[in-house]
C-alpha cells in the first residue's frame, strides 16, 4: 500500500520537481547552442573552390530513348527495318529484335550551337546553348531496380548512402530551418526510399520527401509539419523537456550518433514549421510565373508545380533537390507514349531553366536531368524499345558546365557508348568536383573500411568545365 504524503511533504516533492524541470530547460538551453555550434547541416567548406552551390535533379523515371530526344542518328532512318549490322548487347530480354527502329518525331538544329534536339522537346531545345549534353553514358543495370540504385547510391544492389545524402554529409545547407536534401513527389519502386537514403551516414543526412509518386503536386507536403492543437510556445517547453531526456540518454549511451540525429531531428522539425509551408505555398508566385510553368494547366500542371517547388526549395538554401516524373518513360511497346511524357515535363522544365537564369541562380546551380538508363535503337515488339544501358544520354546545365556542349558520343545507330564515355561512377565524380568535392577524399568509416560514393572508381570529367 502506498504511504499517504502530507501537504507538506508533496509541496517538498513537487517543488523538487519543479527544480529538476528548470534545470532540464537550462540544460537543453545549453545543449541546443553547443550543437548549433558543431551543427551536423552547418555549411562546410569543400575540398577545393566549388562552381556550383546545389544541385537540382531532374529524374525522368524509366528511362527516356536517347534516339528519339538529344542524340539524333539520321542512318537510323536511313536503315529503319534491316537488321543491326553488329551484334546487340547481352542480357537484353528476349522479345527484343535486332530490327532498326526510326524515330517517330523529326530533329532540328537549335542555338549557336547547332545541336539536334526531336521535337519532343521543343521548348528545353530554345536552352540548348545553356546545355551540356552527355551522349556517351553507360551504366551496368540492365534492369530498373539496379539501374535506378546505381544512379542514386553508386551501388546496384547494397544500401548504400544515396548522392544527395552524401552532397549533404560533404557541404551541409545553407538554410538551417530546411532540410539540406529534398525530394519533391519521390519514385515508390525500384529502390523507393533507399533512393534518398542515408544509409550508414548519420540520419540528418537523408532526403526529406515532399510529397510521393500517385500524390498530386497540388497535395505534396511534408507529413507532420504542423500541429494546429498545441501553441508553438508550448510545443517548445515540450520539446525542451524531451530533449533534456534525450541528452541524458545520450550521455549514457557513450555518445550514440544516432541519439544525435534523433535529437537533431527534432529541432530541425520544429524550425521546419515555419519555413515549409511558405515554400510549398505557390500562391505568393506572380500570374506569369505561374503560366510560365504551366501550373494550372494541362497536362503541366503536376510537373511545372514540382519544378516550381524546385526553384523556391533552391533559392532558400536547400542544397539538393530532387524532382520525379515518376515511372513514365518505360515505352517497351507504344513508344509514342514518349510524346504524352514529353509534353508534361517540356514546358515545366524550359520554365525552371529560363527562371533560375533571370534570377541569377543558375550559374551556381547544377541541373542535372536524365533517368537510370536508355533505350535501344532496335525494336522490341512491333513499336517498342528495350532497355540500354550500354550507351544513352543525360544532360547538364547552370553550376559551372559548358553550355551548348556536347560530349561524348554513341555509335552511329545509338547503341553503345563509344566516346569519351562516361560511366555513373564518373558522373557521380562530376559531379561532387563541380560542387567542391574529391570524391576520394568524400568518406565515411563504416564496418572497418572507408566508403565513398563512387567506391573505388570514378573520373572526373573536367573537359565538360567552362
Amino acid at each position: 500500500m502506498m504511504p499517504l504524503l502530507s501537504r507538506r511533504q508533496m509541496l517538498q516533492t513537487a517543488s523538487a520537481g519543479f527544480g529538476y524541470l528548470a534545470l532540464a530547460g537550462l540544460a537543453s538551453e545549453q545543449a541546443l547552442a553547443d550543437s548549433q555550434a558543431t551543427h551536423p547541416l552547418a555549411p562546410k567548406p569543400g575540398h577545393h573552390p566549388a562552381r556550383a552551390k546545389r544541385v537540382i535533379f531532374l529524374f525522368m523515371h524509366g528511362g527516356p530513348s536517347q534516339v528519339d530526344t538529344f542524340d539524333y542518328k539520321p542512318l537510323l532512318a536511313k536503315y529503319d527495318g534491316d537488321d543491326l549490322p553488329f551484334k546487340p548487347a547481352s542480357g537484353v530480354s528476349s522479345g527484343t529484335g535486332r530490327k532498326l527502329l526510326k524515330s517517330p518525331w523529326k530533329f532540328q538544329q537549335y542555338g549557336e550551337c547547332g545541336h539536334w534536339v526531336s521535337e519532343l522537346f521543343p521548348n528545353v531545345a530554345k536552352h540548348i546553348d545553356d546545355l551540356c549534353i552527355l551522349n556517351g553514358m553507360h551504366t551496368d543495370g540492365q534492369s530498373h531496380g539496379q539501374a535506378v540504385l546505381q544512379l542514386h547510391t553508386g551501388a546496384q544492389l547494397l544500401t548504400r548512402p544515396s548522392m544527395g545524402a552524401w552532397i549533404t554529409y560533404g557541404l551541409g545547407t545553407e538554410n538551417q530551418n530546411l532540410p539540406g536534401f529534398v525530394t519533391i513527389c519521390p519514385t515508390r519502386g525500384h529502390g523507393g526510399a533507399l533512393n534518398y537514403g542515408n544509409a550508414f551516414l548519420p540520419a540528418v543526412y537523408q532526403g526529406t520527401a515532399v510529397g510521393a509518386a500517385g500524390t498530386p503536386a497540388s497535395s505534396a507536403t511534408i507529413k507532420n509539419i504542423a500541429n494546429q492543437e498545441i501553441p508553438r510556445d508550448l510545443q517548445r517547453r515540450q520539446l525542451d523537456f524531451l530533449q533534456a531526456l534525450n541528452a541524458q540518454h545520450q550521455a549514457r549511451s557513450a555518445n550514440d550518433d544516432r541519439i544525435d540525429a534523433v535529437i537533431e531531428s527534432f529541432e530541425l522539425a520544429f524550425r521546419m514549421q515555419s519555413a515549409v509551408p511558405d515554400i510549398c505555398d505557390l500562391s505568393s508566385e506572380s500570374t506569369e510565373t505561374l503560366k510560365l510553368y504551366g501550373v494550372g494547366q494541362q497536362p503541366t500542371d503536376d510537373f511545372g508545380r514540382q519544378c516550381l517547388m524546385a526553384r523556391r526549395f533552391a533559392e532558400a538554401g536547400v542544397r539538393f533537390i530532387q524532382v520525379s516524373h515518376s515511372f513514365k518513360w518505360d515505352q517497351h511497346g507504344n513508344l509514342k507514349q514518349h510524346e504524352k511524357n514529353a509534353l508534361e515535363v517540356d514546358q515545366p522544365i524550359a520554365a525552371l531553366l529560363t527562371d533560375l537564369k533571370s534570377r541569377g541562380l543558375l550559374n551556381d546551380t547544377l541541373i542535372l536531368w536524365g533517368g537510370e538508363f536508355g533505350r535501344t535503337p532496335v525494336a522490341q515488339g512491333k513499336d517498342g524499345r528495350d532497355h540500354n544501358p550500354q550507351g544513352f544520354t543525360m544532360w547538364l546545365a547552370g553550376g559551372g558546365v559548358k553550355g551548348g556542349f556536347a560530349f561524348g558520343a554513341t555509335d552511329d545507330f545509338g547503341y553503345f557508348a563509344v566516346q569519351h564515355k562516361l560511366h555513373m561512377h564518373d558522373l557521380h565524380a562530376t559531379i561532387l568536383w563541380l560542387l567542391g568535392l574529391d570524391h576520394e577524399k568524400l568518406t565515411y568509416r563504416y564496418a572497418g573500411r572507408d566508403f565513398r560514393l563512387t567506391d573505388v572508381y570514378g573520373r572526373v570529367a573536367k573537359e565538360i568545365f567552362a
